[in-house]
């Protein structure tokens, strides 16, 4: 899961109309002017000619973008309002100048932060929602835009020159790093279409098991790796029992945890361990702690999910982990990005005869919006070692 750079956090809140970092919301000027000079501030123009710059076809985006912020500037695109040659480009500009600070709340923010603050949006309940939303797509969105293995989160680019490779790379790593040999039991949280499982037992011999709440991935792992000692189960994480394991990893889930749930999440995981295994969570992660994601991609692509910080994330495990290492490989998740566009949009024809051409935008958006939040260092992904107990005489970093 890659996610949420554009968001405003409750401190940027305005009043008067003088909103933090010295923009002024003159409420005299047109919807126009008032973005056109908000948007300045990023360097980035309106029916300019720069690739960054934005095409309206529209009008009325200038008053969805103040009256919805993110989300309305998300969904004008989605609806032909706007384009942009370079959407990695534009993104990248406007993250970087923190334009959703500088615009303050808006009614959809507000609505998303209240939800945050009065109820657990990443309950055993709510937790299928991400499921239906993004990972039930049908499989050839997935397939047409990720490697070969399907694999739904960063690549390791060290020593790769294609995203087949890249992928190949990150799952050997994640291999080597918890030392995993033949025989091993193996248990993945959150697994996804099945890359990491398939990739062990076939090039380490492990047994595994995975959990997942998307029905398809359950659907597609049998199809794929019946042959092999791969099991995935349709459940919350929250919700299995079984023996204790020799190895543990989650990749690209911890995102859809939420901060009200680390602690728990952190118990299950202890609770499956062996005193003397590995567990590594690869997880994307934010700078500093906001309390909601942005709402458009809350809406449209992962719903209910939540960053942490690297704080969060060792304060939660104390007690329960020992933290061995921390490798922050941030930059390979923009490639990855780039690399799953360009799949994509050379099936693209392909996609909107099959899903329609509004799907198609808001893929691309989502895309592209998060190739430019690891590029500009707005978020970061990487890999934490975690073990119960500690490695006597410490533990040899791998990269």
């Amino acid at each position: 899961m890659s996610n949420i750079p554009l968001r405003t956090s409750s401190a940027s809140h305005s009043r008067g109309g003088v909103l933090r970092h010295g923009w002024h919301w003159n409420r005299t000027l047109s919807p126009r002017h008032t973005i056109e000079n908000l948007f300045a501030l990023a360097d980035v123009h309106f029916d300019g000619a720069r690739e960054r710059d934005i095409q309206v076809h529209n009008e009325r985006l200038f008053r969805r973008i103040l009256t919805d912020g993110s989300l309305g500037f998300g969904e004008a695109y989605m609806d032909g309002d706007w384009d942009c040659a370079s959407l990695d480009q534009l993104f990248d500009r406007v993250i970087s100048a923190r334009l959703s600070d500088r615009l303050g709340m808006t009614l959809p923010l507000a609505m998303l932060m209240l939800a945050t603050r009065i109820s657990n949006r990443q309950s055993v309940a709510r937790a299928w929602k991400v499921a239906e939303v993004h990972y039930d797509l049908p499989t050839d969105i997935h397939e047409v835009t990720y490697d070969k293995r399907l694999t739904g989160s960063c690549a390791y680019w060290k020593d790769a020159d294609t995203l087949d490779q890249a992928q190949e790379n990150k799952l050997d790593l994640i291999c080597r790093k918890i030392g995993l040999k033949a025989g091993h039991d193996v248990f993945d949280i959150g697994c996804g279409w099945g890359s990491f499982l398939g990739f062990a037992a076939e090039k380490y011999g492990a047994r595994c098991t995975g959990v997942t709440v998307s029905k398809e991935q359950v659907a597609y792992v049998k199809r794929r790796y019946g042959s092999l000692p791969v099991e995935p189960l349709l459940m919350d994480y929250r919700t299995y029992r079984g023996p204790q394991v020799d190895r543990l990893v989650s990749v690209g889930m911890f995102e859809h945890v939420g901060s009200r749930n680390y602690r728990a999440y952190f118990e299950c995981a202890r609770r499956l361990l062996k005193d003397d295994g590995f567990f590594l969570l690869h997880t994307i992660w934010e700078n500093e702690r906001h309390p909601v994601i942005d709402a458009w991609q809350d809406k449209y692509i992962f719903p209910n999910g939540d960053l942490p910080s690297l704080g969060e994330i060792t304060s939660a495990v104390e007690g329960l982990f020992v933290v061995e290492d921390v490798h922050n490989f941030g930059p390979d998740y923009d490639k990855t990005l780039m690399a799953w566009n360009a799949n994509f949009q050379a099936q693209r024809a392909t996609m909107a005869a099959r899903h329609g051409d509004r799907f198609c935008r808001m893929w691309e958006y989502y895309l592209l919006q998060n190739a430019a939040a690891f590029r500009c260092r707005h978020i970061s992904v990487g890999q934490l070692i975690l073990t119960p107990r500690g490695v006597r005489g410490g533990y040899k970093a791998l990269r």
